[in-house]
């Protein structure tokens, strides 16, 4: 699988599992500087080494995580504030399907124009691509 993820950098990865240690260095000797609970969750890969990846959250913390516990799958992060609308169509003027809490974490579905299509655990829709992080280019 890690070798499914040797790619030119930078590129959008979501956790595999619903525990990741981040290190701060690219091997289990280093020391875990953060353990992600969040199966999913999307992160930015800006570095590659030896079945590890330098990563970046949306807070902007970097560290390493082995490959393996990453997927090319691409995730989204509701971000902003307040709820952000699910709506049936996109443009803004769909139908609201859902409202999602900052911190939602689903995947990320095609863009168009300022919206893309997101799936929170088999509710879909499509939400406002200011309001997701993972979207776009990383």
């Amino acid at each position: 699988m890690a070798a499914a993820q040797d790619r030119e950098v930078p590129y959008w990865a979501s956790m595999r599992a619903t525990e990741v240690n981040m290190r701060v260095g690219p091997s289990a000797d280093y020391q875990i500087d953060w353990v992600y609970k969040r199966k999913g969750m999307p992160v930015k890969v800006i570095r590659l080494r030896e079945g590890w990846r330098l990563i970046e959250d949306v807070d902007g913390a970097q560290g390493w995580v082995v490959a393996r516990l990453l997927t090319p799958e691409r995730g989204a992060l509701v971000i902003g504030e307040g709820e952000a609308e699910m709506q049936s169509e996109p443009g803004g003027s769909g139908t609201i399907r859902w409202r999602l809490a900052p911190g939602v974490v689903g995947v990320l579905g095609k863009c168009q124009g300022q919206w893309c299509e997101l799936d929170v655990q088999g509710h879909k829709g499509w939400v406002s691509a200011e309001r997701l992080w993972g979207d776009g280019d990383p």
